[in-house]
């Protein structure tokens, strides 16, 4: 029966959580009652201490079920197929699996499709002894473990321990930094595991896209109290940048006497311009525009479909005129390798998406450099040269979402926020700013969340006013994907440990000029203008 022959050790954890959590009711009971009164003790305090904990141990005990539950699922469907006799026809085996599904619907008050999903995921999470382990001890929640049974699906099994053994096994060849898969809200989590399985089987990625873009749409659903849903089904650059420049556009309308919030703006933004109405600004709204900085008023920028536009304007999409951050590799972008992009806000789009946005001409686009031994960003190019915008770009590039934990605000909607306070000592530079959403923004200021510091490469963790740590969400750079035949000669010369494959490529050492007429980029000043001719030489792309 594999993982479901024995609940022993899982229900010692369940039996260890059940203990604990009694013990803070009782507890709590005693801070309540008279045997209290007269203690040194700030009482609210101290009970809403035990709230947490409380909290903390019922999301354990909960995460200890789901696998419980799991585990009894996929065994009642093995059991199923053990009482038919080893000869038994396909036909009878559906059956039985079927039979079996219903019954756990029943008894679980849910859906037949339902019941059947839940024992896929079941079965799948069952087959990966590192999430099951982690399930039971109730290091993940059952939204974690199904969302790695999603992604692992149509994964053959090497790939799929592959990608279990990086977010799950510290011991892995390259395993995921930062905070642990059970510290990142579920959509974070899923969004890292999507890009890592995007990034190592890009062509399945390729092949999903072009049908996907086949399949592109408007859906239009009436809803209740005269309201209705309209949505689009879009290649990602172009959903993304539609979601920018109504997010640009609706902020700059915001002002002191805009009774809409910002999600209301940004729908009036997007039915205004599909309808073709136009903005037309206030006075006073018109010269607070012509304060805006360049980004934002190329992200606000574009061509309207109006009533006067002509016909041969209708259907066309422009290539995105919004602030776009795309980390591409550089053998990807010139067309050696199908190595995936990364769009901010978005996350892996294919090779060929990312090449079409650069020669589309994204007016604000910035080429990401990356070191192609660990696919670290190393420099953003830029037309740019205010410092405080190039700064700015960084930090974007470094945190993709607002750093507070579980927030999953992206980075058109954030602000760039100094951890420690100017007026208190505080720099200019990446290793004092973050992204933070406006909320989380005010909340800094108006209780003790206090943040880690960053670095260069590393969004900062937090510190709740309980005392509470919640690492950071780092980066999860991988390196780059070679072409055949391209790797230095020297890798061949080196020691058995450092040879083979170019998933190995981070650990060789940095790489030396051994040319007079070269240089190391290394020794480089940041001021140096080689920089400047660097950043303006363009690339050579594929046709």
């Amino acid at each position: 029966m594999g993982i479901g022959s024995d609940l022993a050790v899982v229900m010692e954890g369940v039996s260890a959580s059940v203990a604990a959590l009694s013990g803070l009711v009782l507890a709590d009971g005693y801070l309540t009652s008279d045997l209290h009164a007269g203690a040194d003790v700030d009482v609210l305090q101290r009970r809403y201490g035990l709230y947490l904990e409380r909290l903390e141990l019922v999301a354990r005990l909960e995460a200890q079920l789901a696998a419980v539950k799991a585990q009894d699922v996929a065994d009642a469907i093995d059991i199923q197929h053990a009482l038919l006799p080893p000869d038994a026809p396909v036909e009878e085996r559906t059956y039985a699996e079927m039979s079996a599904v219903e019954e756990i619907a029943g008894i679980l008050t849910i859906s037949s499709p339902a019941a059947g999903a839940l024992v896929e995921q079941s079965r799948r999470v069952c087959s990966l002894p590192p999430v099951f382990e982690t399930l039971s001890a109730g290091g993940v929640s059952w939204q974690h473990a199904r969302i790695v049974a999603d992604e692992t699906e149509g994964l053959t099994p090497d790939s799929a321990a592959g990608l279990v053994a990086h977010f799950f096994d510290p011991d892995a060849p390259h395993p995921a930094r930062g905070a642990a898969p059970g510290e990142l809200v579920p959509s974070r989590f899923r969004a890292k595991v999507r890009a890592w399985r995007e990034r190592h089987h890009p062509e399945s990625l390729e092949k999903r896209h072009v049908k996907g873009v086949a399949d592109r749409r408007m859906d239009y659903a009436p809803d209740r109290d005269g309201m209705a849903w309209l949505s689009l089904y879009l290649p990602g650059d172009t959903a993304c940048a539609i979601w920018n420049r109504s997010t640009a556009t609706a902020r700059r309308l915001q002002r002191p006497d805009e009774p809409r919030t910002l999600t209301q703006l940004r729908a009036d933004v997007a039915a205004s311009l599909l309808l073709g109405a136009g903005l037309q600004p206030t006075t006073s709204s018109a010269a607070a525009d012509a304060d805006t900085e360049p980004a934002a008023a190329a992200e606000g920028a574009g061509n309207d479909a109006g009533p006067g536009c002509a016909s041969t304007d209708i259907g066309k999409v422009p290539a995105p005129r919004a602030d776009v951050l795309v980390t591409v590799p550089v053998f990807s972008l010139l067309g050696l390798t199908e190595e995936p992009a990364l769009l901010d806000g978005f996350g892996p789009i294919p090779a060929s998406m990312a090449r079409r946005l650069v020669a589309g001409g994204a007016e604000t686009f910035y080429r990401v450099l990356v070191d192609p031994r660990d696919g670290a960003p190393l420099e953003i190019g830029r037309t740019r040269y205010r410092l405080p915008e190039t700064i700015k770009q960084w930090i974007r590039l470094r945190d993709r979402t607002c750093t507070f934990p579980g927030c999953t605000n992206h980075t058109p909607d954030n602000d760039t926020d100094h951890l420690t306070p100017w007026h208190h000592g505080g720099t200019t530079d990446a290793r004092n700013l973050a992204q933070l959403c406006p909320r989380h923004h005010r909340l800094k200021h108006a209780r003790p969340w206090t943040p880690d510091p960053a670095t260069r490469n590393e969004p900062p963790g937090w510190t709740s006013p309980t005392g509470r740590h919640y690492q950071p969400e780092h980066p999860d750079p991988q390196p780059t994907h070679w072409p055949p035949g391209t790797l230095p000669a020297r890798i061949h010369a080196m020691p058995v440990q450092f040879q083979g494959e170019p998933a190995g490529i981070e650990d060789i050492p940095p790489w030396e000029p051994d040319d007079a007429n070269l240089i190391d980029l290394n020794d480089l000043s940041p001021e140096d203008p080689l920089w400047a001719e660097f950043f303006e030489t363009p690339f050579a792309l594929s046709e």
